[in-house]
């Protein structure tokens, strides 16, 4: 881009150091190196003065916001796969391009997402515990910490995209036996290979699994799909896992069984109202019938700067004239 002026490009939180030292390079690059998140007013500042917005996934872009972006705002490049806080079609209406970065997480999310399959019903985290609470440990007893074995046990996965067969293969080498729902069936080989059961009915999986694993994405479709109705459809000694979005459970719903003993645990890498965490699913998690994550599940060295290199890419195309490979186009009502 020699003899171009560099686009202004404002980036709302710190980014690994070779991402950032690459966007200084290209770019006028305004880094957040407090990492502190940015307040509404200066995210307005920010859309009224930037070329370039490149949001995290924690930060709410919606239509009041882009209805206050500059002439100079054409891109929003989001750092993250999901841009469910992005009005992509407010955007749109305004000519603005959105992109995001796919494909860079799938392997990352798979292996928190077995990571937690394991952890629930073999307690991994309540025996952790033990150690790190008073030091007090009384030794190896026949009848003390029993978890449930996964070999052999059914696993059910709502989501059968990237994320969602990455996370079978790993399931199917630990002996669970493979079980989907999605909108659309998977290619026959990807069936074969993972030996996968298709549902049709959501509802009818949901009671017959073991385990069931979210990996679909946030969407107003997938708003509270595993609602109260469909949760207590589950059976007492099934477990639940979310490494996807926090909206897509009705997440007091699933409180409410499991302080009931309806349903035997969960694993949970996000939350209804992120970042702020239940305190009766800290209580719960005290308690030892969850496994509560920070919003873990592609915070990896490698998956931040695979998203940072998408960002850059994204970026050039568009000052270059040409149309951003990861574009995300407004969803069809």
């Amino acid at each position: 881009m020699a003899g171009k002026k560099k686009p202004l490009v404002i980036i709302t939180r710190k980014l690994p150091d070779p991402v950032e030292t690459r966007m200084r390079e290209l770019f006028d690059a305004r880094l957040n190196v407090e990492d502190r998140p940015m307040t509404q007013p200066e995210l307005v500042a920010a859309v009224k003065e930037a070329d370039v917005l490149v949001p995290a996934v924690t930060d709410t872009i919606d239509e009041a916001l882009i209805a206050q972006a500059g002439e100079r705002l054409k891109l929003i490049a989001n750092f993250g796969n999901g841009v469910d806080k992005i009005d992509v079609a407010a955007a749109s209406r305004r000519g603005i391009t959105v992109t995001n970065t796919p494909n860079v997480l799938t392997e990352d999310t798979a292996d928190m997402t077995m990571g937690l399959i394991i952890s629930v019903p073999r307690r991994l985290t309540e025996g952790a515990n033990v150690l790190l609470g008073d030091g007090k440990w009384g030794g190896w007893s026949p009848t003390w910490m029993l978890g449930r074995r996964i070999w052999g046990k059914r696993l059910g996965i709502v989501g059968m995209g990237r994320i969602g067969t990455a996370v079978a293969r790993r399931a199917k080498a630990f002996g669970l036996s493979i079980h989907y729902h999605n909108r659309n069936r998977v290619l026959p080989a990807v069936e074969d290979e993972l030996e996968a059961t298709y549902w049709e009915s959501l509802d009818q999986m949901l009671a017959r699994m073991d385990i069931i694993s979210v990996n679909c994405p946030s969407t107003p479709a997938t708003f509270h799909l595993l609602s109260a109705r469909r949760l207590a459809l589950m059976q007492p000694s099934a477990y639940l896992v979310n490494t996807s979005r926090g909206d897509i459970i009705d997440e007091d719903a699933l409180v409410k069984l499991l302080q009931d003993g309806k349903l035997a645990g969960a694993g949970l890498d996000v939350f209804e109202q992120e970042p702020a965490v239940s305190p009766k699913l800290l209580k719960l998690a005290h308690k030892g019938k969850v496994v509560l994550m920070p919003h873990m599940g592609s915070a990896t060295i490698e998956s931040r700067i695979d998203m940072g290199e998408k960002v850059i890419i994204n970026i050039r195309a568009h000052v270059d004239g040409h149309r951003p490979p990861d574009r995300v186009l407004p969803l069809r009502n």
